[in-house]
């Protein structure tokens, strides 16, 4: 069975000329060349589907294991994190700025550019997804923050409200695939002993919400305009410092990505590509720059046969290309209930958490509660406090995922029954300093959550068709997004429902979390 019913045999000629493929199973152990043995599986099988590329995929996490953790790593923590650094600053910005936006522009439909950002990042998850997969990770890591810092600082000199909807969109497109990306390209570099750090990569989603709230806090507190009748652009200049600042924040980081790292193509993208010497020229170039052993040579891998294309022959951006990786998230029943697991996770936080920010602030003012100041230097205090509960999160979904009995899979369940522990609790705030303790203790809880998820969803996909899965991921998440601000402005906001539907979400979560069929503890990405 292949991917398309164009693509050569598994085997192919090697099997004619007598060379045996390994069949390596989940538990088998296959040591590279004369190097050492190594004692971990991989996540899944493909032996079934694809028994060549299961058994290359075996070797090639083997060298990865050998070479270990290296200067490259660290590089490619920082530089993927900037991309959840960029993601996480472009939603908060449009949160920040929307209500001075509104009072200086007056649109009839106030929530536009909420839609515009969503759409920006669910086209942009799309895009990127399906493009690292056709053409390749390291083309779209290089220039999807460029695309994103360039619409961002333009979007500080918009004269009206369309055109800061266009370039928010805009920007969020070119911004909105780094989720995809980042953890695609860091993970199918790590070494098994580390993939628990693609859990704790996430804290740089609460580093760029601090970024953003730190430089909210000037900005917006002293550039503001009070009302809606004496707003001008010369008075009220803070939302667009506020994009110049950050757009170009991100342009340094986007020239940080091409000249620190100068990334090299991902050898489990080039395995599915069947291009073992690429592979093992990749793999023998960093064990040379850090003085580290790699055993792995392209014999080996040739000797395990062809395998199976992830590509269509009639092209790379046509369709058919689209229907194969698409096909290849559904390679077994398992696989396939994985995939649908994780994309149904993806969807419910997306719809929980927005109409959490929608909801409660007018759901508490209805019971009378003082949660707020009228000083814009408490508010954007406030904002920046909340930010820096958001970093922890995921630090500690790293370390509990990595403890025994209770891995990814347990780390969700805990992260998503304690935040809807506080949702419900948080119906009963009364006062400031309880608005913001709650605030921190749901940010920090949300974040458990959210980054076991980020790190899980790659983690489970195959390497060939990972950005593809892990984009649609993301993409069912912007679209609650989408609903949740449209919900926002037909639903009675006063009433509790929503918040105790958006916590019951949460429970659902968890059930969904028990549910997943693989535990990647231990294992290691196919």
């Amino acid at each position: 069975m292949s991917l398309n019913d164009t693509s050569p045999s598994v085997g192919g000629d090697h099997e004619k000329q007598g060379l045996a493929i390994p069949a390596v199973g989940l538990d088998d152990h296959v040591s590279v060349g004369s190097g050492p043995s190594f004692e971990k599986g991989e996540i899944f099988s493909l032996q079934s589907v694809d028994p060549a590329l299961n058994a290359k995929m075996h070797l090639v996490n083997n060298a990865i294991d050998e070479i270990g953790w290296t200067g490259y790593h660290y590089k490619l923590f920082v530089l993927n994190g900037f991309g959840y650094a960029v993601d996480s600053l472009l939603l908060l910005l449009q949160s920040i700025i929307s209500g001075q936006v509104v009072l200086e522009f007056r649109p009839k439909f106030q929530a536009g550019l909420t839609i515009a950002l969503y759409l920006g990042l669910l086209f942009g998850a799309i895009f990127w997804g399906f493009g690292a997969d056709i053409i390749g990770r390291r083309t779209a890591f290089n220039i999807s923050l460029f695309i994103c810092s360039v619409f961002a600082i333009v979007a500080g000199a918009s004269p009206n409200y369309a055109t800061l909807g266009f370039f928010v969109w805009a920007s969020a497109f070119g911004g909105g695939g780094n989720l995809v990306l980042d953890t695609t390209v860091f993970l199918e570099y790590l070494p098994s002993s580390k993939q628990w750090l693609l859990t704790l990569m996430a804290c740089w989603w609460g580093v760029g919400q601090l970024v953003a709230g730190l430089l909210a806090w000037p900005f917006m507190s002293n550039y503001s305009c009070a009302t809606a009748a004496d707003c001008t652009k010369a008075n009220n200049m803070g939302w667009r410092y506020l994009w110049y600042t950050c757009g170009a924040l991100v342009f340094l980081m986007s020239v940080a990505r091409i000249t620190v790292i100068r990334l090299k193509e991902t050898p489990k993208y080039l395995l599915g590509e069947g291009k073992d010497e690429e592979v093992v020229e990749t793999l023998q170039w960093l064990a040379k720059k850090y003085n580290r052993p790699c055993s792995l040579t392209t014999a080996e891998l040739i000797a395990c046969g062809v395998v199976g294309t992830s590509k269509s022959t009639k092209g790379r951006f046509s369709i058919s290309e689209i229907t194969v990786h698409l096909r290849g998230l559904f390679l077994t029943k398992k696989i396939g209930w994985s995939t649908s697991l994780v994309w149904l996770s993806w969807t419910l936080i997306g719809l929980a958490y927005p109409l959490y920010n929608v909801f409660l602030p007018e759901y508490l003012k209805s019971r009378g509660a003082q949660t707020g100041s009228d000083s814009n230097y408490i508010v954007w205090r406030n904002y920046a406090i909340i930010q820096m509960c958001s970093i922890w999160g995921p630090v500690l979904a790293g370390l509990l995922c990595e403890v025994r009995f209770i891995g990814r899979k347990g780390t969700m369940v805990i992260g998503a029954l304690v935040t809807m522990a506080f949702f419900f609790a948080y119906t009963q705030v009364r006062t400031a300093a309880q608005n913001l303790g709650f605030n921190c203790a749901i940010t920090f809880c949300l974040n458990i959550y959210y980054g076991c998820l980020y790190a899980y969803t790659p983690e489970v996909m195959p390497s060939a068709h990972r950005a593809t899965g892990n984009g649609l991921a993301v993409s069912f998440n912007r679209i609650m997004g989408i609903i949740s601000a449209v919900v926002g402005i037909a639903a009675n906001t006063s009433t509790s429902v929503p918040i105790f539907i958006c916590a019951s979400l949460y429970v659902l979560m968890a059930a969904v979390a028990i549910l997943l069929p693989f535990e990647p503890q231990g294992r290691r990405s196919a």
